[in-house]
C-alpha cells in the first residue's frame, strides 16, 4: 500500500493514494477503536496537550492505547469526524485533540479529562471501565 503526505492548515498526514473515506465509515472506524481497550486516545505526536494526557494516565497505572492521528493512514478524516463529535471548530482548534475514550465511551478533551481528575470522577470511570484495579 502506498502513502502520500497530504498537508492541511500546515499539520502534515499520511493518507491512503485516492482511497477516501466516507462518514459513516469513519464513525464506524472510530467506534472500533475506542473498544480496542479500556482506554483509547487519540493524538497527535506532535501535541504538548497529548503528551500530557497520556502520562497522566500512564501515571495513575493506565496503559492506553494511543493511535497518532498525523501517523496513521485514515488520520485526516479520523481527526475531523472527532472535532465534529466533540464540538470544535476547526484541525487547528484549541482542545480539539487529544480525544480520550473510557471504555469505549467520548470522556472529551485534556480540559474534560483533568476536571474528571480534580473533582474525583476520573477514577471510578477508570475502574468501571478495568483500567484500574485499586
Amino acid at each position: 500500500m502506498q502513502y502520500k503526505t497530504e498537508t492541511r492548515n500546515s499539520l502534515s498526514y499520511n493518507k491512503v493514494n485516492n482511497m477516501g473515506v466516507f462518514p459513516s465509515e469513519t464513525l464506524v472506524r472510530i467506534e472500533s477503536m475506542a473498544a480496542e481497550n479500556a482506554v483509547v486516545i487519540f493524538s497527535m505526536s506532535t501535541c504538548s496537550m497529548c503528551h500530557a494526557v497520556k502520562r497522566l494516565f500512564r501515571g495513575m497505572g493506565v496503559s492506553p492505547t494511543v493511535h497518532e492521528l498525523d501517523l496513521h493512514p485514515y488520520g485526516v478524516d479520523i481527526h475531523r469526524a472527532l472535532l465534529g463529535c466533540s464540538g470544535s471548530g476547526s484541525v487547528t482548534s484549541p482542545g480539539a485533540l487529544p480525544v480520550v475514550f473510557i471504555g469505549g465511551k467520548m470522556v472529551g478533551s485534556m480540559e474534560r479529562v483533568m476536571a474528571s481528575h480534580i473533582n474525583g470522577s476520573l477514577v471510578p470511570l477508570l475502574r468501571d471501565a478495568g483500567a484500574l484495579w485499586l
